[in-house]
């Protein structure tokens, strides 16, 4: 196609071959390994690379849809329209700690900023050890475990807009509640984070990380792929308990099962599709109001062409 030959003559022009991937199999780049091609697929390096590829994205008019580290979202079987913006390790993933102050990219994952942090002496962060997310993303979904949630450690974050400015947010500014922060609204690319932490003793941190990090391991299925947990968790219950109360453990739609070791997690046992996922959604969804009365939501997010 003529704009694929045009479009990546531009990108060439600021980004690496090895940053950008036409018909791109989204499989291969979420923890579900799950989905169609996007059309195509990006990598920055730093945000002025982002500036640029969304001024391009918009001379296009292309379809824009950022993603961190793939770990909690289901693209559809048809894959999706447009240009995926992807921040990953590899091309954005750095970190630097200044006093209590620990500056992170947004393609950096969250382990292992929670990791650098302990080696720093910082305590805050321990809670975010096993979660499988960029902090890009972990952002976007103000993430949380066994009690801390993203929104109490972060201070400042420097985004990009759809038009292509820069544009930075005090913590207070981000709208961060559960599973939700402004970024779901305003289509802003996450560049940086800058966190504050607190002093703290080294042996204690990691100790408290490895407790978090045996419990994660003996209770979730990450021996197979997934988007993480699949629902919200309702006020007031736990979604894994009631799933597993209403006795869908085992419960599989094609290669999508509901995990025999966490009834939250629906798991990829091999070749699914996402319609099989979101088939086994919508049944656990009726099964559990039926048995509990209780709505399940999503926390999974769901991107690509219908």
């Amino acid at each position: 196609m003529l704009w694929e030959e045009t479009f990546g003559a531009q990108l060439e022009k600021f980004l690496s071959k090895e940053q950008f991937i036409f018909h791109a199999p989204m499989r291969e780049h979420t923890t579900f390994k799950i989905g169609g091609e996007a059309d195509v697929l990006i990598f920055p390096s730093n945000a002025e690379d982002v500036s640029k590829i969304f001024k391009l994205i918009e001379l296009f008019s292309l379809p824009c849809t950022i993603l961190g580290n793939g770990s909690n979202v289901l693209v559809r079987d048809k894959g999706i329209r447009g240009a995926v913006v992807k921040f990953t390790e590899k091309f954005f993933g750095g970190m630097k700690c200044e006093g209590q102050r620990l500056t992170a990219c947004a393609g950096a994952k969250l382990k292992d900023v929670a990791i650098f942090a302990a080696e720093n002496g910082l305590t805050g962060l321990e809670f975010a050890c096993g979660i499988p997310g960029s902090i890009g993303g972990a952002i976007f979904m103000n993430a949380g475990a066994y009690g801390g949630e993203m929104k109490n450690v972060i201070a400042s974050v420097k985004a990009v807009t759809q038009s292509g400015d820069f544009i930075e947010f005090s913590g207070a500014g981000l709208d961060l509640h559960y599973r939700h922060s402004i970024f779901q609204e305003n289509g802003c690319a996450i560049c940086e984070v800058e966190l504050i932490l607190q002093r703290g003793n080294v042996d204690e941190i990691k100790n408290t990380m490895a407790d978090f990090t045996e419990r994660r391991e003996s209770k979730q299925p990450l021996d197979m792929p997934s988007a993480g947990s699949t629902f919200k968790r309702p006020k007031g219950h736990f979604a894994g308990t009631l799933i597993d109360k209403a006795g869908l453990k085992g419960l599989k739609i094609g290669g999508a099962m509901v995990s025999e070791k966490h009834a939250g997690f629906v798991v990829n046992t091999g070749g699914a599709t996402a319609q099989d996922v979101l088939t086994l959604i919508e049944e656990v969804k009726r099964r559990v109001y039926e048995a509990h009365g209780v709505t399940l939501s999503p926390e999974v997010r769901i991107i690509g062409e219908e």
